[in-house]
């Protein structure tokens, strides 16, 4: 039994070790979602679940190689050959600016038609108040 353990004591060092390496190594900019100084205080306070969240969530993403031989890293974009072309700024864009005004008018006018709603109810709220009010004062 106490081999099982040690044998599990020995795997977390390992881990911690290994992830705090990896951790302190990498490029402060490549790091992902916290901080370096935060990543550290995770791998250390809370092992092994701060180890595997840095192999997880924390370490740069790995490059991919593509199939015409080009590297690709994630989070980088579309390659240029493959990037949406506009010819206009959206503020430039007539049909943009047709678009954005049509749907604002129409939220707008569902706006107003909720707050009628509400004022309806409120107001029909208030009579079945006071008319409740009314019966018990009478009675």
């Amino acid at each position: 039994m106490i081999r099982v353990y040690s044998l599990f004591a020995l795997i977390n060092l390992i881990l911690i070790v290994i992830a705090l390496i990896d951790c302190l190594s990498t490029d402060e900019a490549l790091i992902r979602a916290l901080p370096r100084v935060v990543w550290v205080l995770l791998i250390l306070l809370f092992s092994p679940i701060g180890a595997i969240v840095w192999f997880v969530a924390g370490r740069p993403p790995r490059p991919v190689r593509l199939s015409n031989g080009t590297t690709w890293r994630p989070g980088s974009g579309f390659p240029e050959s493959e990037r949406p072309k506009r010819s206009a700024a959206p503020d430039d864009d007539p049909e943009f600016l047709r678009d954005l005004a049509a749907r604002h008018a129409r939220e707008k006018a569902e706006d107003q038609r909720l707050m009628k709603g509400w004022e309806a109810d409120l107001r029909r709220r208030e009579e079945d108040l006071r008319r409740r009010e009314g019966g018990e004062q009478a009675g």
